[in-house]
């Protein structure tokens, strides 16, 4: 179930890398190195969070970690879809910071559920899949965000849409907005598959769930 979390959870992230940098730059205008500025947020975050979730989770466990992690994560879904052209540039700004901070008390975690999840002779195992889902879910998550947030573009233009329409950002957000609908869909499967295994911890056994 952890490998299935991560898989949901970089599907996820991948909407906002494909989307954002149309909303800062097409819709907000924006030029390119401020944009990159603001969206440095998310890394400069996650890597200052993700060593000390894991020494957290060595500690007290990784369940309850990667759990708050997605509501986090689900919360800030939630902000992008409240975000619009008035959105002041500082909120959205936290808004990536805070996603950041969620991804990175979960990913840490997560990891370790799923290497904790096998036999010592398998680690090499459990790596490689670890990896193979971190990479598939970031190519399912960028074709699944186009193809969301240029369908959704083209149900509100009422005629096909492959591309950003300049002079009409309303287009763009309305598209945008049904995208992270569906991203925060997508999350909350997530948490709920964390939850329901959180929940059961007492009486399930770890080994070989992943």
């Amino acid at each position: 179930m952890s490998l299935l979390c991560g898989f949901l959870i970089f599907v996820t992230n991948f909407f906002f890398n494909v989307i954002s940098p149309f909303y800062l730059e097409n819709a907000r205008g924006l030029k390119p190195n401020l944009a990159g500025f603001i969206l440095m947020a998310y890394p400069i975050v996650q890597v200052i969070v993700a060593p000390l979730a894991g020494a957290l989770s060595d500690k007290i466990g990784p369940e309850l970690i990667t759990f708050c992690g997605l509501i986090l994560i689900l919360l800030s879904q939630i902000g992008y879809m409240l975000t619009d052209l008035g959105t002041p540039l500082w909120l959205f700004t936290a808004i990536i910071g805070f996603v950041g901070f969620g991804n990175g008390i979960f990913q840490a975690p997560n990891n370790t559920i799923v290497m904790n999840s096998v036999e010592a002779k398998d680690l090499g195992v459990a790596g490689g899949m670890n990896a193979l889902v971190r990479n598939l879910g970031m190519v399912v998550g960028i074709s699944f965000a186009t193809t969301v947030l240029f369908a959704a573009m083209s149900h509100y233009k009422g005629t096909k849409v492959t591309t950003y329409i300049n002079g009409q950002p309303d287009v763009f957000i309305y598209g945008m907005h049904v995208s992270f609908l569906i991203a925060a869909i997508i999350c909350a499967v997530a948490a709920l598959i964390t939850g329901y295994r959180l929940i059961k911890r007492p009486t399930q056994p770890t080994k070989g769930k992943s």
